[in-house]
């Protein structure tokens, strides 16, 4: 699984954060999410297309591929 989030789409709402926090996280300074893990496991890979599906600014995306 492959997993990136485009920066200037991201209206800061979090919900992603909370989906999968092992596999987002937010600035302290603006709230724009980022990326911790952009090669997360399967195991994570309902919590991510969940944070993807939740996201209102429509700034992930998760592709099948994988770089490990």
């Amino acid at each position: 699984m492959k997993v990136s989030l485009n920066h200037d789409k991201c209206l800061s709402a979090g919900l992603c954060v909370v989906a999968a926090p092992a596999v987002f996280d937010q600035r302290d300074e603006d709230g724009i999410a980022f990326v911790l893990q952009d090669n997360p496991s399967e195991d994570q890979g309902k919590a991510v297309r969940h944070a993807a599906a939740l996201c209102p600014g429509l700034a992930i995306t998760v592709g099948e591929g994988s770089e490990q």
